[in-house]
């Protein structure tokens, strides 16, 4: 039985994911490990490609567009290691860098999870961490965010620093994010009614609320290749970020639902919440 589990969830990802096999595959962690890729109906033949590339890899066909959480989950189940490593298929691990992640939470066993330093392609760092969303949380999330995508000069050097240091938070990316298994099962794996979008931020929340903790960990950097799915981003892509958006504040903070809901249809981006996504 592997220690590790890695889970790929793709969709029309046979261009990102073939650079993210290789470098897993070649600069592989020292633990023992599965990867594991959940195609989630891709037209653009991704599964065939990694079948075919990839004979150390296991394709698991969802059948249908599951979304993130729901896809991660399948995998979860069908995989046996008793840390899991989501990915997402727009990233490049070098070497060494799951060995880190992995000593970062070994050395906490109070902590259930854990995620790396995210860097765009040129080494930029990328906020992949914060506070639990809440209407001002997010309001500072999203401008360091932006400003930092800008290219500001005061918070992209606020974001080089932060992301420097590790710490306690309370929520990682789950574009890499390290999980216990025995956490990931008593929370209840990943919540399916988020689609695509926040269900890191939920997931972490539901780990945190059993009194485990979230690791950032620095030592740990993983590159998230980001621009190419922003810049393809559809109308689709932005209804589902929405869904979730009113799903997670209905969770967690139901007195500002709707709120959230009057002033998403005052701008025009009410979502129709009676679809769940794209099947």
């Amino acid at each position: 039985m592997p220690r590790l589990s890695i889970i790929i969830v793709t969709f029309n990802s046979r261009e990102e994911i073939d650079q993210c096999l290789r470098s897993v595959v070649d600069h592989p962690p020292s633990a023992d490990h599965e990867i594991v890729v959940v195609d989630n109906a891709s037209t653009d033949g991704t599964a065939a490609a990694v079948r075919a590339r990839w004979t150390g890899v296991r394709v698991i066909d969802a059948g249908r567009n599951l979304g993130f959480a729901r896809a991660n989950n399948l995998g979860i189940r069908q995989s046996s290691g008793e840390l899991i490593l989501l990915l997402n298929p727009d990233t490049i691990v070098p070497a060494g860098a799951i060995d880190a992640l992995i000593g970062a939470l070994d050395a906490r066993r109070d902590a259930a999870v854990a995620g790396p330093r995210l860097v765009d392609g040129r080494g930029r760092a990328e906020l992949s961490f914060g506070a639990m969303m809440s209407p001002i949380a997010e309001l500072r999330q999203k401008a360091i965010v932006r400003g930092n995508d800008r290219g500001l000069g005061a918070i992209t050097a606020y974001v080089e620093r932060v992301t420097r240091r590790p710490k306690e938070v309370d929520w990682v990316s789950g574009a890499c994010m390290l999980v216990r298994r025995a956490d990931a099962e008593a929370a209840g794996l990943m919540d399916e009614r988020y689609f695509m979008y926040l269900e890191d931020v939920d997931f972490c929340a539901a780990v945190r609320a059993r009194g485990r903790h979230v690791l950032f960990a620095p030592s740990a950097e993983v590159v998230h290749l980001r621009g190419k799915s922003r810049a393809s981003a559809s109308s689709a892509t932005e209804q589902a970020y929405r869904r979730s958006h009113i799903a997670l504040y209905e969770k967690h903070h139901p007195a500002w639902a709707s709120v959230l809901r009057l002033y998403l249809n005052l701008r025009g981006r009410l979502p129709d919440t009676s679809v769940g996504g794209r099947e």
